[in-house]
């Protein structure tokens, strides 16, 4: 059954991501270990001891609904998802960024429904600013400031504002060739799908491996602002697959 998507019922989703994000800033200010896991990811005490918070309090707010964290995955934990409505948690996405002290990593907790993403939070820990969208819409919020509604924008006549990786680049360049960029952002994590939606940039193509937990949030929070995030053929984008790897993707304001 899906939860009601209540004032209340959000803001303690949006406290718990934060909850999450100040459990990371723990650790980032300290010289943490640094491990690397069968697919030669990195990983480290921050996305585990933020995943487990996460975890913890999707089973307090909503029990019947099952739960994939990145982390619990990996480690061959697979809840049953067959009734087709389930969290999708990437406790720390940007795990890169994380290590190589850049600011850009968020903590990412999404609601699918029969395959598409029906709610997001993204929550970027150094910045204190949340990001997050559903059937009521999409807004953002700075730590102690009035939250924003957010819509993605229609492309200028002069050219897009193209958001990309800096830790990941296969092919872009060449996908981008039929189009007029104006300007490139530079942005590590779900935060680059966080700028479309705000109205900030217009168009991330991604040529690379992704898994289903990095960007389900912000897909569904571009989607409630208005946006979309579809395979690079225009199909539609499915989560719960049997392989957790994503297909080859674009994500586009109006």
């Amino acid at each position: 059954m899906l939860p009601d998507f209540s004032d209340d019922f959000v803001e303690q989703l949006l406290s718990l991501a934060i909850d999450a994000g100040d459990a990371i800033l723990e650790i980032y200010h300290t010289d943490f270990e640094i491990r690397v896991k069968d697919d030669a990811s990195p990983v480290t005490e921050a996305d585990e001891k933020a995943e487990a918070i996460i975890l913890a309090g999707l089973a307090a707010l909503a029990p019947d609904i099952p739960a994939i964290g990145e982390e619990a995955f990996t480690a061959g934990e697979r809840p049953d998802i067959s009734g087709g409505v389930f969290w999708l948690v990437d406790a720390l996405d940007g795990t890169k960024e994380f290590v190589n002290k850049r600011d850009e990593f968020t903590v990412n907790i999404a609601l699918i429904e029969n395959g598409l993403p029906i709610f997001g939070i993204v929550h970027a820990p150094v910045i204190s600013k949340s990001f997050w969208g559903g059937p009521f819409g999409a807004f953002s919020q700075e730590q102690d400031q009035e939250k924003t509604p957010m819509a993605a924008r229609e492309p200028a006549e002069d050219g897009i504002v193209v958001v990309a990786s800096r830790s990941h680049r296969a092919g872009e360049e060449e996908f981008l060739q039929d189009y007029t960029v104006k300007s490139t952002i530079n942005s590590g994590s779900s935060l680059k799908i966080c700028l479309i939606a705000a109205g900030e940039a217009d168009l991330y193509p991604r040529l690379g491996p992704t898994s289903e937990w990095d960007i389900a949030a912000g897909h569904a929070v571009l989607t409630a602002a208005g946006g979309s995030l579809t395979q690079i053929d225009g199909s539609p984008f499915i989560y719960g697959k049997e392989n957790i790897r994503n297909p080859h993707f674009i994500a586009k304001g109006r």
